[in-house]
């Protein structure tokens, strides 16, 4: 058996969003889903606001990742944004770490029934606890 070991990319979100720095921060982001199966930590650590535009960008991100057969992460989201993303129910999307290694690493496991984790996007809840 051979085993590939793949680039993750991490990349850290800005404090605060408007449409403008949603394109330029996607538009930084094209080098690293420009691959085949792009892995992608996004760090949202210092994110203050998640409004509108930060909504739309994580859609954004993990529909170029997709359609490449690859994902997208999300670490360290602060616990009043983390609430934004379970009343909107874009949880359910995206898998959420508490740190970018967790994020990282969880790349690095096969899901316990040996399925690409991606047929799980249904599934009602994406967390690290499911991820172990």
């Amino acid at each position: 058996m051979t085993l590939q070991i793949f680039a993750v990319a991490v990349k850290q979100l800005p404090e605060t969003f408007n449409a403008k720095q949603g394109r330029l921060f996607f538009k930084d982001l094209e080098s690293c889903m420009n691959v085949d199966r792009p892995r992608v930590v996004l760090d949202c650590s210092r994110v203050r606001q998640m409004n509108r535009s930060a909504l739309h960008l994580l859609l954004c991100c993990l529909e170029e990742a997709m359609k490449r057969n690859g994902d997208v992460k999300l670490a360290a989201i602060p616990d009043g944004e983390r609430s934004i993303l379970e009343r909107t129910g874009l949880d359910r999307l995206f898998e959420v770490f508490d740190t970018n290694a967790d994020a990282v690493n969880s790349f690095r496991r096969l899901p316990l029934d040996g399925t690409l984790h991606g047929s799980k996007r249904g599934s009602s809840h994406r967390s690290s606890e499911n991820a172990a």
